[in-house]
């Protein structure tokens, strides 16, 4: 298993070590003591989710109020998503930038967000399915949103699905009505990166990262 850490400080790529033979693969996708090793605490495991795409499906960028805020290891067992990683955290060197990393049922990498990084993905392939390993379970009340298509964030989206087809984003209603980065900013809804930096601190001071 190799992490490898992404442009957008605190977010990583995880890709597993595969091991095949005519009954089908098995590999291991999360493992405690190499993602403690290349993240400094371990993973607080409060909630596990599921999604189910069809091709086109843009979801996010989600984020949660730290603290607590919500880190993910995601990974995708079927189909295909890119899923991109948005720093959002107000006063980070790497504001407004953000890194990709391609989850699919073929390399079936993983990637870890630690809390106060947004969060999206983009189907490619109908019934694209993602799996989310959350430190802290959902709460609507401190879960906010920024547009996945603000011009001034830039993500570069797929236009052209896993088997070639045109893609058209289709996002919820909630998506559809996220601000943008700077309106999330000037609304106070962002974490800042002194508090993500203190809360990151306490959980690696403590003997479970709690």
């Amino acid at each position: 298993m190799q992490f490898r850490e992404l442009k957008v400080p605190g977010a990583w790529e995880i890709t597993p070590q595969q091991f095949g033979d005519p009954r089908g693969v098995f590999l291991e996708w999360f493992k405690e003591g190499a993602f403690v090793e290349a993240v400094g605490h371990p993973l607080d495991l409060q909630q596990a989710n599921c999604s189910v795409s069809a091709a086109g499906v843009l979801r996010g960028i989600h984020f949660a109020d730290v603290p607590p805020g919500q880190a993910k290891y995601v990974t995708c067992p079927k189909g295909a998503v890119l899923d991109v990683a948005v720093d959002i955290r107000v006063g980070s060197p790497t504001f407004g930038q953000w890194d990709t990393v391609l989850l699919d049922d073929v390399d079936r990498r993983a990637i870890y967000l630690s809390e106060g990084i947004g969060h999206a993905f983009l189907s490619l392939e109908d019934d694209s399915t993602v799996v989310y390993l959350c430190s802290t379970g959902y709460s609507p009340g401190r879960e906010h949103g920024v547009h996945p298509l603000d011009t001034e964030i830039g993500i570069e989206w797929p236009t052209t699905a896993r088997d070639g087809s045109p893609l058209t984003p289709q996002l919820s209603d909630k998506d559809l009505a996220a601000p943008t980065l700077r309106q999330a900013q000037e609304d106070g809804l962002l974490p800042t990166m002194d508090s993500v930096r203190d809360f990151v601190a306490q959980r690696k001071a403590s003997p479970r990262g709690l």
